[in-house]
């Protein structure tokens, strides 16, 4: 133990030995299988630090992506040939793939391998990525800080406060990630049959991870800055493109590294809903699992929240400088409200013949300001940065209809009616977008509850149509969905030019995106399998959120029981 401690030294920063040296004080007496179980799983945690969180979670994605291809009967890719379906975790032969349980010696060598059922490893396997992909996580947090932070090419080039714009409390996050990372490693070395990873990562969520909110919250002006301190700061720019090229950065770029905190609390999420998907029905571990999916939801809830908020209420006060009101004024900023599309359309007026639809004096382009609760129709200025309100209306009192079974002349045409107006009328607009995705966008935009080609996954259909996404994409408009490589969605809707709607699976959130970045789930065993996790995990929280309410008023049943192996210094 004493050889194996003195390499984990050697390996981890000065300010890391310390909480080193405090845990082993209380873990020194092992026995010589613990020590050979220890000795194993060490080296394997330190060789996932050699790889960046940034490599590793693309490959872990990767690896979901293919297993389900597998599954479809599709070639891998890059392959050209099909390869066989499979329980067992696949590509563990590849140069690319991800340290497995199932190839620690310790696990050979203890023959459990022989025993255990598949279900079994499988769930070992999701509890042993959670900590590794935590351990390549927390190496990519130390790169930032010694090759960023704490680097006298950066520090002697900004101010006190560009340092705390674009580093935020990112000392805080490594000090949470530190004893988090400490105490998955203990418990790996208390038995390499690991009982259970979610009542620590339940403990350190309730007192630990809420510094991921403030970090994420501050992205929004990290984001900002950085751009400002690159237009305004050559000697930075030069500086931080030095760093960035060189080889123990790997070409990954400085802003790779300071999202990592919202990259990882989103994944650590998806990980323990792994991990509930495979723990035994109404156990020890399922309970565990569910705490520790609820407390990290609710982080990641606030994160979102957070953002938004910050940046809807900045967007608000923007739109509201450009409107000019020709009678009846409308308040636009409102802690309740929030933009959800604008854009140009064409107003269709005058006579409805094939003749004069062919004229361009039958279209006039207005603009539109949709918010969750309002309407604003405008008419853009002639310098383009004023728009004058020409009619509102409550967003609850519009109403669409779709024309495309009216011609190929309309095929990009919708009407538009406003039950009651600003002068509270009732009016009428035949609108026209430049296409049939912009048509059906805006018309689900308009009157959300209006019926779409597909079903919603609320509806429990096992054969409902899905995608996985292949291709990360980052929204462009409000009414679009970010989507990371592995989400599954369920297709809501889909049009003949390129987009879809979808819902993801894990967290209900719907959008629009491209189709050129998912692929279709064609095996219909898949399909039912994903929603029938989506279901477990949906009924375990339900059940959770009962017994907690039947148990208000009394004493507050005690979490499962675990001490942490690090106490502060």
């Amino acid at each position: 133990v004493e050889c194996d401690y003195r390499t984990l030294c050697n390996c981890l920063p000065l300010n890391k030995v310390t909480h080193l040296r405090h845990t082993y004080r209380h873990t020194h007496t092992h026995t010589h299988t613990h020590t050979h179980t220890h000795t194993c799983s060490m080296h394997m945690l330190l060789s996932c630090r050699h790889v960046l969180y940034q490599e590793y979670r693309d490959t872990s994605k990767q690896q979901e992506i293919e297993q389900r291809r597998q599954r479809d009967g599709l070639p891998a890719t890059g392959s050209g040939v099909t390869a066989a379906p499979a329980l067992q975790l696949q590509l563990r032969n590849s140069m690319h793939s991800l340290s497995l349980w199932q190839n620690l010696e310790a696990v050979k060598d203890s023959g459990l391998l022989k025993t255990l059922e598949t279900k079994e490893i499988i769930l070992q396997e999701a509890m042993f990525e959670l900590v590794t992909s935590e351990a390549s996580y927390y190496k990519s947090l130390e790169l930032l800080e010694t090759h960023f932070l704490r680097n006298p090419l950066l520090v002697n080039t900004l101010s006190q406060s560009d340092m705390h714009f674009l580093f935020s409390n990112i000392e805080d996050i490594m000090k949470a990630s530190e004893r988090f990372l400490m105490d998955l490693e203990h418990r790996i070395e208390e038995s390499i049959l690991m009982s259970d990873v979610c009542d620590i990562v339940h403990i350190h969520a309730v007192n630990h991870f809420q510094v991921f909110i403030s970090y994420v919250i501050n992205q929004a002006y990290q984001e900002k800055n950085y751009r400002r301190i690159l237009q305004e700061n050559a000697l930075f720019r030069e500086n931080i493109a030095i760093l960035e090229n060189q080889p123990k950065v790997k070409g990954l770029s400085f802003t790779s590294f300071l999202i990592l905190p919202f990259q990882r609390i989103t994944r650590l999420k998806l990980l323990v809903q792994n991990i509930l998907k495979k723990v035994e029905e109404n156990s020890e571990s399922e309970k565990t699992a569910i705490l520790a999916h609820q407390e990290l939801e609710r982080i990641v809830k606030e994160c979102n929240e957070g953002v938004r908020k910050m940046s809807r209420t900045e967007e608000l006060i923007s739109i509201e400088k450009t409107l000019e009101f020709k009678s009846k004024s409308v308040p636009v900023i409102s802690h309740s409200r929030w933009l959800l599309k604008k854009g140009e359309v064409q107003q269709m007026s005058g006579p409805k013949s094939t003749r004069t639809m062919r004229s361009r004096k039958l279209y006039h382009p207005i603009y539109l300001f949709l918010f969750n609760n309002l309407l604003l129709i405008t008419k853009r200025s002639s310098s383009g940065e004023k728009y004058q309100v020409l009619d509102s209306c409550s967003r609850s009192m519009l109403r669409t209809e779709d024309l495309e079974d009216q011609g190929q002349m309309l095929a990009c045409a919708f009407v538009l009616k406003l039950l009651e107006n600003q002068e509270d009328r009732e009016v009428s607009y035949m609108l026209k977008s430049e296409s049939i995705s912009d048509k059906l966008r805006w018309i689900y935009a308009l009157t959300p509850n209006r019926r779409t080609r597909f079903l919603s996954t609320s509806t429990h259909q096992p054969d409902s149509a899905q995608v996985q996404c292949i291709q990360s994409y980052s929204s462009q408009e409000p009414d679009e969905l970010s989507v990371e490589m592995a989400d599954v969605l369920h297709i809501l809707e889909c049009t003949d030019d390129g987009w879809m709607l979808g819902e993801r699976l894990h967290d209900g959130e719907r959008g629009w995106f491209p189709i050129r970045v998912v692929e279709r789930i064609m095996s219909a065993e898949v399909r039912a399998q994903n929603l029938k996790e989506c279901q477990r995990i949906q009924q375990a929280q339900e059940g959770a959120q009962g017994a907690r309410a039947a148990s208000r008023g009394r004493r507050p049943a005690k979490s499962p029981q675990y001490t942490p192996t690090w106490t502060d210094l």
